[in-house]
């Protein structure tokens, strides 16, 4: 009688079934059905919408008030040396941006102590893009995307009173040290009295990759050469309504205004990650290019509206750092692009000191 065959072997059976399991976990995390709760951009832009006092239809959910730029970028080819991206190598290349200040008010007062932004698309012949969208603060209120939500909600104005619940702010303070140091620091700054005067700063980290292969991190900025003004913070509420704005419209049309590029290249030892923190002491720093603004004009005209400055939109050579205030910019402002085109946006604040469509050069 013939003996009965052994059964086959488990292992491999078992390795199959493991594999199988690793990949759904992986899947079922990257979903978001397991693990804790992370943020998507609806989660952020809803932050925002809140926060702004409801939905202004047509309109960004951050940055509202907005002005469109065009001009050029002219690189004198030191950025070759920190990366390979074709928009550093010697040449003049076509920019339109925005400027912008913070919050999700379309028509709030420009007398606030907040931020003063600028935003740019520079393409190359060929075919490459760079998304930026810099503020004039070195350094950010909060360092993950989780904190920024929970500031949004802290800082709603309450209906009644018109301002944020005291003990709402004071609790989130109290667990947020940074956003406290951050008020701190944006108190007693020099707040810019024109977009054309005021500093730009990455406030994110990146990563530059030269022809060589070698890599760093870096941040950069953009650097007047208008020597910066500051406003009175006490006569804040005495400014006309659009006052940054409509200076530089009149500003604009006299002469263009220029900044130089510097990229600011990590030490070893510097964060990365938390746009919080600042980077202090001697660094090396490369000016790279000037950047020229010779046209402004209102959104609804411009070739800003349309568009969202992702920084995360980067050619070869440049990379996001570890930085997670990235990828969540990346979600909300798509999120953000997405409800503002299905709906009909009225005028901008500033539209109406632009006749009929004209550009201010």
């Amino acid at each position: 009688m013939r003996d009965n065959p052994p059964p086959p072997p488990l292992a491999p059976y078992a390795l199959i079934a493991a594999i199988v399991l690793l990949l759904a976990t992986g899947l079922a995390w990257a979903a978001g059905w397991i693990g804790p709760k992370r943020l998507n951009g609806g989660d952020v832009a809803d932050a925002l919408e809140q926060n702004a006092g409801g939905v202004h239809p047509g309109y960004r959910r951050a940055h509202s008030k907005g002005l469109c730029l065009v001009g050029d970028f002219q690189a004198n080819g030191a950025g070759a040396a920190l990366t390979k991206a074709s928009i550093f190598a010697r040449g003049d290349y076509p920019v339109f941006g925005r400027f912008s200040l913070a919050g999700g008010n379309p028509l709030a007062i420009d007398g606030r102590n907040v931020f003063h932004s600028m935003a740019l698309i520079l393409r190359t012949p060929d075919g490459q893009e760079w998304r930026t969208g810099m503020n004039h603060t070195p350094i950010f209120p909060v360092a993950d995307p989780q904190s920024f939500v929970d500031l949004q909600l802290a800082s709603t104005p309450d209906p009644k009173t018109g301002k944020p619940d005291p003990a709402l702010m004071k609790a989130y303070l109290a667990r947020h040290p940074e956003t406290k140091a951050f008020q701190d620091y944006i108190k007693q700054a020099v707040l810019p009295n024109s977009f054309a005067n005021a500093t730009y700063y990455s406030i994110n980290a990146f990563r530059f990759s030269n022809a060589a292969g070698e890599t760093r991190f870096v941040r950069w900025q953009m650097i007047p050469e208008t020597a910066v003004e500051g406003l009175d913070k006490a006569k804040l509420d005495s400014l006309p309504r659009d006052y940054l704005f409509k200076e530089m419209v009149a500003r604009t049309a006299k002469a263009p205004s220029r900044w130089h590029l510097v990229v600011v290249v990590a030490n070893p030892g510097d964060v990365t990650n938390k746009a919080t923190v600042a980077w202090t002491g001697a660094h090396r720093t490369v000016d790279v290019g000037t950047l020229t603004v010779s046209t402004v004009n209102a959104e609804e005209v411009g070739n800003c509206r349309d568009v969202n400055f992702d920084p995360t939109v980067l050619p070869a050579g440049m990379a996001p750092s570890d930085d997670p205030l990235l990828a969540v910019r990346a979600k909300v402002y798509s999120t953000s692009f997405g409800r503002r085109a299905s709906e009909n946006p009225g005028p901008s604040a500033i539209g109406k000191d632009l006749h009929a469509g004209e550009s201010v050069r």
